[in-house]
This record gives C-alpha cells, sequence and structure tokens, in this order.
C-alpha cells in the first residue's frame, strides 16, 4: 500500500471520528404538537417533577446538567507572606440545568423550555 493509500484510509478514520463525536441537538421547536409525555419518559426517563392540572395539562420537568461548586486559591499580591499563611479561597458555584415541557389534555408538546435554577 502507497504513502496516497495510506493518507486516503487515515482520512476516512478522521471523518468517522468526526462524525460520531457530533452532539446531538433536539429542536423541540420542530416536535410541538406531535411529541407525546410517553415519548418524552421513553427518550428521557421519568421527569424529576410532574404536575397534572385540572384541565389535564401535564407540566414536567428534568434535569439535564447537576450544577456543581468549584474551588480555587485566590492568589494575590495584597498578602507578600502569602507563604505562610493559606491563601483565601475563592468559590463559584454553577447552577443547575432543566429542562420543562409542557403537554396538552390531548398528550402532545405544546410548549417548552429550558432553564438554570
Amino acid at each position: 500500500m502507497g504513502r496516497r493509500a495510506g493518507y486516503h484510509w487515515l482520512g476516512i478514520v478522521m471523518l468517522l471520528l468526526m462524525v460520531g463525536c457530533a452532539t446531538h441537538r433536539v429542536d423541540w421547536a420542530s416536535r410541538i404538537g406531535t411529541y407525546t409525555f410517553d415519548n418524552a419518559v421513553m427518550e428521557l426517563g421519568p421527569p424529576d417533577k410532574q404536575a397534572k392540572l385540572e384541565d389535564g395539562t401535564i407540566v414536567a420537568e428534568w434535569l439535564t446538567n447537576r450544577g456543581s461548586t468549584f474551588a480555587y486559591p485566590a492568589y494575590g499580591f495584597g498578602n507578600p507572606y502569602w507563604y505562610a499563611t493559606p491563601p483565601p479561597t475563592t468559590y463559584v458555584d454553577t447552577p443547575d440545568y432543566y429542562l420543562r415541557l409542557i403537554f396538552a389534555p390531548d398528550g402532545k408538546l405544546k410548549s417548552w423550555k429550558k432553564f438554570a435554577r
């Protein structure tokens, strides 16, 4: 196998890796009117929170990303003896991210919203 054939196969492998690593984003707007609560449970699992309103509307929320806390030392130039005392620590919190799907009384997706809490 020549050098050109080797580059050809390398290109094919790289293309397959890029396709396999592509993220899948859901277009929720295109699912309005056709997507059902049962479809959502099959795809996303049981909701973390759910409420059925008097008119039969279902409001369901799924946790999509768990928030976390990051801590890092806040080194600065204000303390000339920073090596002798522990530096102060700075904490940064990130929120939890949710997907809220609202299903009409007929069971079809009526609206959706992504939000952080």
